[in-house]
C-alpha cells in the first residue's frame, strides 16, 4: 500500500526516493538552523515535533498521532487503546542515566507512535536525551545495521544487548555538525534508504 502523501505521488519507488530526499533535506535545516533547540527533550512533545518537522511536506499525518495498529514482520507495536496512556507513561520515565535513558528510547520505541518514520524521528529524540542528560550522543556511524536491528528487535524482551551496543559508541562531539549529518544517513540506512547524502543536499 503505497501511503497518501502531499505530492500525489503513486510509485512506491519515486515516493521513497521523494520522502528520502526532502526529509533528509529537512533534517539538515533543523541542525543548522538551530531548530532542533526547539523540541522538548524527552517528551512525545519534542518528538512530535521533530517528526513534523522532518516530513511535514510529504504526509498530513506528520507529527501526529497513528490512527491505526501497525506491525512490522511478526511484532505489533502498542495497540491504538493503549497509546495514549502508553505515551503518557513513557513522559513520566525518568532519564538522568544511560540506563534510564535508553529504557526510555525502547518503551518509545514499543510505542511506535507515527504511522511512518518513526526510528528515524526517535533516534534524533534520542540523541538529544543524551546529549542534555549525560553530555553525549550516539556515533551511528558505528553501529552496525543488523546488530542495531537485532538488539532492537530483542530490546522488547530484555534491553541488555541495545545498551552495551550503544554504549560503546558515545561521543563528547555533541555539537559536530559532520558527525550529525553522517548520523541521519546512518539512520535512514537501517530504513533501505541510502539514495542521497544529507551533507550534499
Amino acid at each position: 500500500m503505497i501511503l497518501k502523501n502531499k505530492l500525489h505521488i503513486t510509485n512506491q519507488v519515486e515516493l521513497a526516493k521523494a520522502e528520502e530526499k526532502i526529509s533528509k533535506q529537512k533534517a539538515k535545516q533543523l541542525f543548522d538552523t538551530k531548530d532542533i533547540a526547539k523540541s522538548e527533550v524527552g517528551t512525545f512533545s519534542g518528538l512530535s515535533f521533530i517528526h513534523a518537522y522532518l516530513f511535514a511536506e510529504l504526509y498530513d499525518f506528520a507529527g501526529k498521532i497513528r490512527e491505526v495498529n501497525i506491525a512490522k514482520g511478526d511484532f505489533r507495536f502498542a495497540p491504538l487503546m493503549y497509546l495514549k496512556p502508553s505515551l503518557e507513561h513513557i513522559d513520566a520515565m525518568a532519564q538522568g542515566s544511560f540506563d534510564e535513558i535508553i529504557e526510555k528510547y525502547v518503551e518509545m520505541n514499543v510505542a511506535h507512535p507515527f504511522r511512518e518514520g518513526n526510528g528515524r524521528a526517535t533516534r534524533i529524540w534520542l540523541d538529544l536525551i543524551l546529549k542534555k542528560e549525560i553530555k553525549q550522543v550516539v556515533d551511528w556511524n558505528r553501529v552496525d545495521k543488523d546488530d542495531y536491528l537485532s538488539a532492537m528487535q530483542r530490546s522488547v524482551v530484555k534491553d541488555i544487548e541495545i545498551k552495551a551496543l550503544l554504549k560503546q559508541v558515545l561521543t563528547d562531539q555533541i555539537n559536530d555538525r559532520a558527525l550529525f549529518m553522517k548520523g541521519i544517513d546512518v539512520s535512514y540506512y537501517y530504513e533501505g534508504y541510502s539514495e542521497f547524502k544529507t551533507e550534499e543536499l
